[in-house]
């Protein structure tokens, strides 16, 4: 639950720090005290979008930081593990920075994190009902959605959604086929005589870089005998041959050395030399056997090579691009179901749409047990909020073929007297009656809820007199279960609360300043006296203020 609040040049706060309890808190004061502020806080620290005008003019910045008990929320526990925002064991700490400019920055257990995080971590720690909820409840997806998460349906939800989808896709698929079946068929047969084509010239381009090599060695062969063969008369059979030349010189350097030992090194490296030229002849008649001229291999070698430059060509890639393009004629040939028919793609599209059906109904199954018991709950609720004889009914219209949400849409239907008929919500005339079925409906969802706070933004504006003392003991049952917070303006709802809280405002130094203080019992009998007597408060409003407390003045 909510431990901590820490408010900083927010609106028109600047230093607020507030201590949370269990149980049903009311907020209250004058109209425009900024009751409504905290909650406006709340929703920053959760991640929702701001304003540059949040921050208190003359600030540079607003800062907001919640804290929250979370050691019966093994969930989120184990949500921050895997996001790798774990704090303190069993606190989340969540804050949020926002500048003149519009800028945030959004923090979990003191580490950046996204606003979908913040979001994400919202959800489970803190629902917040805006007094223009009713507004949202007008619409089938927020009545679908209020049903599933009441129900606890999530997750066959998904499984629905998932199913649905990949029914659509192969659907589609076939549709697709059959509207362009000659188009297709054709593109099949250009692609697989393309695939067979590249398949059977057999292309890498580690054998075309070989080819590349042996075909220039072949075709120059008789040159690069010709230059084999002058290099041995050169240096070994020619009369003047380098070989018989520097034999001679040696020798003669030898016969030299009796007489001058001087020329020893002159000679080592002329025999060093005579060593080389020799292993190059050497070399050289080894070359002149093993290269082959011959002209048949040469000739096929160059029609191996004419076939791939002609299939280069004909599909306008380099050679060495051939296996890419074999590559793509395949993955287009798998996209188009490769040899499949339309007739195996017939069976795949109605399998899943039998899959889908079945999910669809085991859903539909669920929900018609959910809608008939919240249908009771919100009746039971309408009766005690002065709509006796009225009901409330959860429908669900049955949809041909249904879509990603299930086989029925989800209406919410009210009778608002005995006798007459069920009607859409939307079209319920008096806004009266729909704040007051508004009300029930979020009463019941909270009743449900997983979150250990939750929060009411004036949902009691527009009732009265035993009506709005109904309420607020609807809120004070509803906050033995979890933590509850109501902005209200009723007497008869705050007097409710097992403890209130004071939002006033105040000039100073030139600026209004909103605070809020905790009331003891004394000042919530001043605090009811005022709502009930406006602005002349007499001993009489305050014994009646003391009755709706329960205490004595």
């Amino acid at each position: 639950m909510l431990k901590h609040l820490t408010i900083r040049d927010f609106v028109i706060v600047d230093t607020l720090d507030l201590d949370f309890s269990s149980g049903f808190t009311a907020l209250t004061g004058e109209t425009g005290a900024g009751k409504s502020i905290l909650i406006d806080a709340l929703s920053l620290a959760l991640g929702e979008r701001v304003d540059a005008g949040m921050v208190r003019t003359g600030c540079e910045k607003a800062d907001i930081s919640a804290e929250f008990d979370i050691a019966r929320l093994p969930q989120l526990q184990a949500w921050l593990r895997e996001q790798e925002l774990e704090g303190d064991e069993g606190v989340c700490l969540l804050r949020r920075v926002l500048d003149v400019a519009g800028r945030s920055r959004g923090f979990i257990n003191g580490r950046g994190a996204t606003l979908q995080q913040m979001r994400e971590a919202g959800e489970m720690l803190l629902d917040i009902h805006g007094q223009h909820a009713h507004q949202s409840l007008l619409r089938a997806d927020a009545q679908r959605d209020l049903l599933d998460s009441h129900a606890g349906l999530g997750r066959q939800v998904e499984e629905v959604a998932t199913a649905f989808k990949a029914w659509q896709t192969l659907h589609r698929r076939r549709q697709q086929l059959e509207q362009n079946a000659e188009a297709v068929a054709a593109e099949r047969e250009l692609l697989s005589f393309q695939r067979r084509e590249l398949e059977t010239l057999n292309f890498s381009v580690a054998e075309w870089t070989a080819l590349q090599a042996d075909h220039a060695r072949l075709s120059h062969a008789a040159s690069l005998l010709e230059t084999a063969q002058f290099g041995v008369e050169v240096l070994s059979e020619s009369d003047t041959a380098c070989l018989a030349q520097l034999n001679a010189l040696t020798a003669r350097l030898r016969g030299g050395l009796e007489f001058d030992s001087g020329l020893q090194d002159t000679l080592t490296m002329l025999e060093s030399a005579q060593n080389e030229l020799q292993e190059a002849v050497y070399a050289l008649r080894h070359y002149q056997q093993r290269l082959d001229t011959d002209p048949q291999q040469l000739r096929q070698q160059e029609q191996r090579m004419a076939d791939v430059v002609e299939a280069a060509r004909k599909y306008r890639v380099p050679p060495e691009q051939l296996p890419e393009v074999l590559a793509k004629v395949a993955a287009r040939l798998d996209e188009l179901g490769g040899n499949a028919d339309l007739a195996e793609l017939a069976k795949q599209d109605e399998a899943a749409r039998g899959h889908y059906l079945r999910e669809g109904m085991k859903l539909s199954e669920a929900r018609i047990s959910a809608a008939d018991a919240l249908s009771k709950e919100i009746t039971a609720a309408m009766q005690t909020l002065a709509m006796q004889g009225g009901k409330f009914s959860v429908a669900l219209l049955p949809l041909n073929e249904g879509n990603m949400h299930g086989l029925e849409m989800v209406e919410f239907q009210v009778a608002a007297n005995q006798g007459t008929p069920f009607r859409n919500l939307a079209k319920v005339a008096s806004g009266g009656e729909l704040s007051r079925i508004s009300l029930a409906i979020q009463v019941a969802a909270s009743r449900a809820a997983t979150v250990p706070t939750l929060i009411f933004d004036e949902v009691d504006s527009g009732i009265g007199g035993r009506v709005a003392e109904i309420v607020g003991n609807l809120l004070k049952q509803l906050g033995k279960r979890h933590q509850v917070m109501c902005v209200t303006h009723l007497p008869q709802v705050a007097a409710q609360a097992d403890a209130q809280w004071q939002v006033s405002k105040a000039a100073h130094a030139g600026k209004t300043l909103s605070s809020i203080r905790v009331l003891n019992e004394a000042e919530r009998i001043e605090e009811i006296a005022r709502m009930l007597g406006g602005v002349t408060i007499t001993e009489t409003t305050r014994k009646h203020a003391a009755e709706l407390l329960g205490t004595t003045v």
